[in-house]
């Protein structure tokens, strides 16, 4: 039986680790050629060892145009074209309030986040188009829907991804190419240790603390792992999604669902602590 994505070219940013590793690992499972792109190069070529012939390593920094457009150049070069791309690249912030955060740190997130997404959308069309349409998938968050789940340039920096990826879904989907967006919630990588400045190997070792921490402040029980955006991913990469374009899919164990009350049977609603006493109440036996 073919995999969902049999034929298909793709080219991954941050794909060595975290969610782009676990993307990578199952746009392959399903048929897919890849490039991964990132910046940890004996990750990289870990990977190529690991998948001789399907997949290739490109270094690059997202906030390098020319390596964004090396990077998508190696898909066509490589596998003979490109149908997927998932600007994933990513990074984090201390939890830096206005005051604080300098203007070069917010230049630089907002490069990362932003700028490098933009540009892969840039050098992706016309590859795309050479071979009748695509799927452009931009990481967002949760951060970009509500206040209070991440730094304040980082949060912005992902509600302008959201838009963008609306923006660029009206632009692009007369021509079959397809933009859509992922907002993962609190998912086990090493993001979170990043953001903090600290070492890639402590930083990998905090992922563990989302995996117990995750399951006590959501609905749904379980700690989300990279494998979770990467369903998501090939759900947008495929022809599943055929009809899906400028949407942004919210993957995140339910957390912005509501308060806690209101998926917490034990946690008291702030409306009843104002209105109870005026709730009827139960009438006697």
């Amino acid at each position: 039986m073919a995999g969902r994505l049999e034929g298909k070219v793709a080219v991954i940013t941050g794909g060595v680790s975290g969610i782009g590793l676990g993307t990578v690992e199952l746009f392959l499972a399903e048929g897919a050629s890849v490039v991964a792109a990132d910046i940890q190069d004996e990750k990289g070529r870990m990977l190529e060892q690991r998948f001789p012939g399907r997949l290739r390593y490109a270094r690059c920094d997202v906030t390098v145009e020319s390596e964004i457009a090396a990077a998508l150049g190696l898909a066509k070069s490589e596998f003979g074209g490109l149908d997927v791309l998932f600007n994933n690249a990513g990074i984090s912030d201390a939890m830096r309030t206005i005051p604080e955060i300098e203007a070069e740190r917010w230049t630089w997130i907002y490069d990362v986040l932003v700028r490098g997404p933009a540009l892969g959308m840039k050098h992706a069309v016309p590859l795309m188009l050479e071979r009748g349409g695509g799927s452009i998938i931009n990481t967002a968050s949760i951060a970009g829907l509500q206040a209070g789940w991440g730094p304040i340039a980082y949060s912005s920096a992902k509600a302008a991804v959201i838009h963008m990826s609306r923006v660029a879904a009206a632009q692009l989907s007369p021509q079959r190419i397809r933009v859509n967006a992922i907002c993962p919630g609190l998912i086990a990588t090493s993001i979170f240790g990043a953001s903090l400045g600290l070492p890639r190997e402590v930083a990998d070792q905090m992922a563990a603390r989302v995996v117990e921490f995750a399951p006590k402040v959501q609905p749904v029980p379980k700690a989300g792992m990279p494998e979770d955006i990467a369903q998501a991913a090939l759900y947008l990469a495929s022809e599943a999604s055929a009809f899906v374009s400028g949407a942004h899919l919210v993957v995140d164990g339910g957390i912005t669902v509501g308060g806690r009350h209101a998926w917490d049977v034990a946690a008291q609603s702030p409306f009843l602590e104002l209105f109870g006493e005026f709730a009827p109440q139960p009438a006697g036996e």
